[in-house]
C-alpha cells in the first residue's frame, strides 16, 4: 500500500510503499478515506512528543476516517505502530473506532474531530462554562480556536471575544459567534487596553488560552486590579496551548487581586466524557452548527504539505490516492 512513511525523527515523511497491516485480536483494519494533518503529528515526527515513534520506518498520522471490512464508516484513532493514519489502510483497536453521522462528509469529519473535541472538553468540562457567562478565546484564529468560539456560543455564552493575529480570520469569526475581536499583534499598550475594554466591569468568566507566552502576560496585567475591590465572579483560565511561548512571568498580584483560577487541560479525560464530547461535535458538525475550514491534499503530496507554513486556520486533510 501507499503511505506517508517516516524513516527517522526530524525528517519529512515520504510517499512510498509500506507493508499492508494485518489485524490481531480485538483489532480492525480500516480502509482510510481521510486523515487530518495536525500539529501533534508534526511534533511526534520531530521527536518532540512523549509518544514519538522509536522504531523506523513508521507511518505518520494519529487518527482519521475510513471504513471497516464490513462497510461501516468510522472515525478511528490509535493505529498500532508502525502503522499510521496517513496511508491507504491501517490497523487500530476496535474500541477506538466510532461511528459518524451519515450526513457528515469524510473530509469534515476527519478535520473537526480532534480540535472540536478538544475545544468542547476545555469549555464544558475543564472551564465548566455556565450559560450566560462571558468567554475570551486567546488564539482564536487557529483551527481549534475557531471551533472554541463557535462551541462557546452553542454552550450558551452570553458574550464571546476572539483574540488572534490573522485579521481575515478574525473578521470571519464575527459570523461564527464572536461578539468582538482583538488583534493580538498590536503594540503592547494598545493590546492591554483592548483586553481591559472587552473585559469591562464584569470581566471574563472563562478564558481558553491557546497562546501562553507574552500575550497571556499582557492579558493578566490587563485584568489585574490596582485597588481593593470585591470580586463579583471567578475567572477560569484553561491553558490549552503554547503557540506564543512555553512560559510566562506571573505576578502574584494577578492571583491575589482577582478571583483567577488557572487550569490545565488535564490530559485524556475518562472515556464517557470523551465519547460524549465526540458525539456532540459530530452531531453539531453534521447539522451545520459548527464549521471547520479545510483543504484536501492527496497523499502523494505529503512532503509538500508537511512543510507548508500556517494555512490561516485551515486544516489540511490527507486523502489516499485510492479515495
Amino acid at each position: 500500500m501507499n503511505a506517508a512513511v517516516l524513516h527517522t525523527l526530524g525528517a519529512t515523511p515520504q510517499f512510498c510503499e509500506f507493508a499492508d497491516p494485518v489485524a490481531g485480536a480485538d483489532e480492525a483494519i480500516v480502509h482510510v478515506r481521510a486523515s487530518a494533518l495536525k500539529p501533534v503529528d508534526r511534533q511526534m515526527a520531530a521527536g518532540k512528543h512523549f509518544a514519538s515513534p522509536r522504531e523506523f520506518p513508521a507511518v505518520c498520522g494519529s487518527d482519521g476516517v475510513g471504513h471497516l471490512d464490513d462497510g461501516n464508516r468510522v472515525f478511528f484513532g490509535g493505529p498500532r505502530r508502525p502503522f499510521g493514519a496517513m496511508a491507504e489502510s491501517t490497523v487500530v483497536p476496535r474500541a477506538f473506532c466510532f461511528p459518524i453521522p451519515d450526513s457528515l462528509d469524510d473530509i469534515t469529519a476527519a478535520a473537526v474531530a480532534n480540535p472540536g473535541v478538544s475545544a468542547w472538553l476545555s469549555l464544558a468540562h475543564r472551564a465548566k462554562l455556565v450559560r450566560g457567562e462571558a468567554v475570551l478565546v486567546l488564539g482564536a484564529t487557529g483551527v481549534t480556536g475557531k471551533l472554541a468560539v463557535q462551541i462557546a456560543r452553542l454552550l450558551g455564552a452570553s458574550r464571546v471575544v476572539a483574540a488572534g493575529r490573522n485579521p481575515q480570520a478574525l473578521a470571519a469569526l464575527r459570523e461564527r459567534g464572536a461578539d468582538a475581536t482583538i488583534q493580538i499583534d498590536s503594540p503592547e499598550a494598545g493590546l492591554r487596553e483592548a483586553f481591559a475594554r472587552e473585559a469591562g466591569e464584569t470581566g471574563f468568566q472563562v478564558i481558553i488560552d491557546y497562546l501562553w507566552g507574552h500575550p497571556t502576560e499582557v492579558l493578566l496585567a490587563a485584568i489585574t486590579r490596582s485597588e481593593f475591590a470585591s470580586a463579583n465572579s471567578e475567572t477560569r483560565l484553561v491553558q490549552a496551548g503554547e503557540s506564543a511561548g512555553p512560559t510566562i512571568s506571573l505576578a502574584a498580584a494577578a492571583l491575589r487581586s482577582t478571583a483567577l483560577t488557572i487550569l490545565g487541560t488535564a490530559g485524556i479525560p475518562p472515556r464517557d466524557l470523551l465519547t460524549e464530547a465526540f458525539q456532540q461535535v459530530m452531531t453539531r458538525a453534521a447539522a451545520g452548527e459548527i464549521h471547520v475550514d479545510t483543504e484536501q491534499v492527496p497523499l502523494a503530496d505529503i512532503e509538500q504539505a508537511w512543510n507548508r507554513p500556517d494555512t490561516g486556520g485551515r486544516r489540511l486533510v490527507i486523502v489516499p490516492s485510492s479515495y
